[in-house]
């Protein structure tokens, strides 16, 4: 975690792999990072894993889940309980499951 980043209350962080929190970035309240699963495709189902990361000034919203694999880019936004299992590019606003793109972060000056 950087410096300014926050985890929210009851955040489950499963670190199988490396989470990268970006500076001013913010994890809400109950948003599950998840970064292991199991390969389903083989018949002893091994672990298998990947990092999470969350770029400078991202907002994840209550209750989303980050897959293995995914970065959330440079002040994207993740809105309240969407699936994310693909790279979520810098400025988008995303919902759904699974996550899709439904706007663009533009910031005030």
């Amino acid at each position: 975690m950087e410096a300014h980043s926050c985890l929210g209350p009851e955040v489950d962080c499963y670190n199988v792999a490396s989470v990268h929190i970006g500076a001013d970035a913010v994890v809400s309240l109950r948003t599950f990072l998840c970064t292991a699963s199991h390969d389903i495709r083989r018949p002893d189902r091994p672990l298998i894993t990947g990092a999470i990361t969350i770029e400078r000034g991202a907002f994840v919203f209550a209750e989303a889940f980050i897959g293995m694999n995914v970065t959330v880019g440079e002040g994207a936004v993740v809105a309240a309980r969407a699936v994310v299992v693909k790279n979520v590019s810098a400025n988008a606003i995303v919902a759904g499951n699974p996550a899709q793109v439904i706007g663009a972060r533009v910031i005030a000056t």
